[in-house]
């Protein structure tokens, strides 16, 4: 463990084994790779080491959504834009598919339309904000939705989709051929010290090291995470299939229960009563943390989930009930004859109950950087460049 009191701790090395740059990332997953990018571009000599052989973490196993949508109006959503900004110039040097599709909110309620429009009107000055659409405008945009019931939607314009499964490794194949960067796969960080970084008998050197890991057993400076109450969340989701070749739901979508997920609702006076409702009619949904988000991606293929589960260590099992209470919500605004269940996953990442990222520097030269809510490609390229031009570097 390291000694975080310590202020200029130091390690045995032997000179043979020394490798310099002028910065390290540790984390290979999308907030490293977001650190290199930004770093790269800079024109800085980037070594990224990561342990596994590829990534295969949260940055993989997500919706693709840059969704500043879901932040609060003020820092958060500025990031969040500058983020979307920033993911919009990478992924077209690229040349890897995206598509700016925005987001469908759907009210099928009267007080889940009464919520969108009291946002409406609290993000009226924000560029790109969102606005309330009729029923046939939503319906217009995306076809495939319910439209009996369907009192209205709010429609976002600055949410895209990415394929997580692809984006990763194609970023990874650019940095390393077009920006020089290097990478290091299969390789597990053993200590960390003001600009240097250990891998067993390896030592490598830089002028900055950025650790971007997730908070997994064995991962580097853990106190920082569970000493600030921080606690791992694990979802179920899924990935559909479309019957037809040319089925497609247009903008990103959610509906009712999405409300209560994301706390830029927070400050819609009628939010309490969809919340006691829905603590009235769906109970279960509301113990299992259990909100509705598709994506769409290039391929046709259908994202859904998801359900959040909270602790420290979980079992190792995907629980039926929860696919099938996702599945039965879905069909409230998607039919799900549709489509035909392809895969099903867990995924993982630190949740906070208040703050959204972690910025520390625990030796000079180390910044430690951390997503604590599962957002981390919403705002992976605005918290880097908010990282890069931050005083807690020094």
């Amino acid at each position: 463990m390291i000694d975080l009191n310590s202020s200029s701790p130091s390690l045995s090395i032997s000179p043979s084994r020394q490798f310099l740059f002028d910065a390290i990332v540790v984390g290979a997953g999308i907030i490293g790779l977001a650190h290199a990018a930004l770093l790269a571009r800079q024109g800085k000599r980037v070594l990224v080491l990561e342990r596994e052989q590829r990534a295969i973490g949260a940055s993989v196993r997500n919706f693709g959504m840059i969704w500043p949508i879901g932040q609060p109006l003020g820092p958060m959503r500025d990031m969040a834009m500058r983020s979307r900004d920033l993911w919009k110039e990478i992924l077209d040097e690229l040349g890897t598919w995206y598509e700016a599709k925005g987001s469908l909110h759907l009210a099928y309620a009267d007080d889940e339309l009464e919520v969108l429009r009291e946002f409406v009107d609290l993000a009226q000055e924000e560029p790109e904000g969102p606005a309330i659409v009729s029923p046939e405008e939503a319906s217009r945009m995306s076809p495939p939705i319910r439209q009996e019931g369907l009192r209205g939607a709010m429609y976002s314009p600055s949410e895209l989709c990415v394929d997580p499964r692809l984006t990763a490794s194609s970023l990874t194949r650019h940095l390393s051929e077009r920006w020089d960067v290097t990478f290091r796969f299969g390789m597990s960080v053993t200590d960390i010290r003001s600009g240097i970084v250990k891998v067993g008998s390896e030592v490598f050197e830089a002028d900055e090291v950025f650790v971007c890991v997730g908070p997994t057993p064995g991962d580097l400076f853990p106190e920082l995470l569970w000493d600030r109450g921080v606690k791992l969340c694990k979802l179920q989701m899924m990935r559909a299939r479309p019957k037809s070749p040319n089925y497609r739901i247009g903008p990103h979508l959610c509906a009712g229960l999405t409300l209560l997920h994301y706390n830029n609702f927070e400050p819609c006076p009628s939010l309490s009563w969809v919340r006691d409702r829905f603590a009235s009619e769906l109970p279960e949904y509301l113990e299992n943390h259990i909100h509705l988000l598709v994506s769409q991606h290039g391929d046709g293929a259908l994202t859904i989930g998801d359900s959040h589960e909270y602790g420290r260590s979980f079992a190792p099992f995907s629980d039926d009930r929860i696919d099938q209470l996702i599945l039965d919500y879905l069909d409230t605004f998607l039919p799900c004859e549709e489509f035909e269940i392809v895969q099903r996953w867990q995924g993982f990442y630190p949740k906070h109950p208040t703050e959204s990222f972690l910025v520390e520097s625990p030796f000079p030269g180390v910044t430690v950087v951390n997503v604590l809510s599962g957002i981390g490609m919403t705002l992976s390229f605005g918290l880097a460049d908010h990282v890069l031009k931050s005083e807690v570097r020094a």
